[in-house]
């Protein structure tokens, strides 16, 4: 095990700092994004009803924070693996996953948005939390090892 932390001490040391950053980002999301749902969810959200939003705001401000989490989460598959495919094929799966999530949202939003709200939260989970990497690690070092 020391030998392994020796010789991968350089990516150990920028995996910390990609996931710090994603960390960051969590922390001060109040500052740094615009979501009225963020206070929201955190109460008695099922008998309150929705507060007042600026839907293009939000939007914009939830499209930056995927865009954030994505090329950090993307950097740290990079820094993991060593392989451009890995990365230029999730790039691919983040662009998919993030415009179904987005055009998801604003449709819930719109047409559903008092009788949805879990439907609601869980979208917006996966587009304000770096979930997909949680995926992609396992699945790839999966992928690698029966190679």
């Amino acid at each position: 095990m020391l030998q392994f932390l020796q010789k991968n001490k350089n990516k150990l040391f920028w995996s910390l700092i990609l996931i710090l950053l994603l960390v960051t980002i969590r922390l001060f999301e109040n500052q740094l994004f615009y979501d009225p749902f963020l206070n929201y969810f955190q109460s008695e959200y099922s008998h309150l009803p929705f507060p007042q939003i600026n839907i293009f705001r939000l939007f914009f401000s939830l499209g930056i924070r995927f865009y954030l989490n994505s090329v950090i989460s993307l950097v740290l598959l990079y820094v993991i693996f060593n392989d451009k495919q890995i990365v230029k094929f999730s790039a691919l799966l983040y662009i998919i996953l993030g415009s179904i999530l987005m055009i998801s949202f604003v449709f819930v939003m719109t047409f559903f948005a008092e009788e949805s709200k879990m439907t609601l939260f869980y979208i917006r989970r996966f587009l304000i939390q770096p979930i997909f990497i949680l995926l992609f690690i396992p699945a790839f070092y999966y992928q690698k090892k029966i190679k």
